[in-house]
């Protein structure tokens, strides 16, 4: 489970506007301190501004976890697995909002607001939020992704 006394930051391009602002709410309403990082308004901007901005505070070790929601989920999670040090996962469906933590250890999960009800994205923030690194098996994997960003870190 995550801790409550740590913030977890959250963002989204416009199209995500609407579900960031339903989430930042009910996640606060659930006691996390969340720090949003916009967008504020519906003007049109690029995802990879806002996922490049969240990805790195997470990458830096500002954040353990954080929130990207565009409209698929799909272009924000692409752009945060950029960064270096940074597991992001496009969640659709609650048995991968378990598994991305669970498995995967990812610090990062990306909902789609044209793919995903209100309702269904809070039930996959909970599942999330709830689940821990198992370790296990799945440990070596996410090592091994931790290689492959040290190699291309390197070069």
């Amino acid at each position: 489970m995550t801790d409550k006394t740590k913030p977890i930051v959250i963002g989204a391009d416009h199209f995500g506007l609407p579900l960031k602002e339903i989430l930042r709410d009910y996640i606060r309403a659930q006691g996390y301190t969340i720090v949003d990082i916009g967008v504020n308004d519906a003007t049109p901007v690029d995802y990879p501004d806002i996922a490049v901005k969240l990805a790195e505070r997470v990458s830096r070790g500002e954040f353990e976890r954080g929130i990207l929601i565009c409209g698929t989920g799909a272009g924000m999670a692409i752009v945060a697995n950029k960064v270096p040090g940074v597991r992001a996962v496009a969640v659709t469906d609650p048995y991968l909002a378990e598994r991305a933590r669970a498995s995967n250890d990812a610090q990062i999960i990306t909902l789609g607001s044209q793919v995903t009800t209100p309702q269904v994205a809070k039930k996959l923030v909970d599942i999330w939020l709830n689940s821990e690194f198992q370790g296990g098996r799945s440990a070596p994997k996410v090592a091994k992704i931790a290689q492959v960003d040290d190699k291309y870190r390197r070069e």
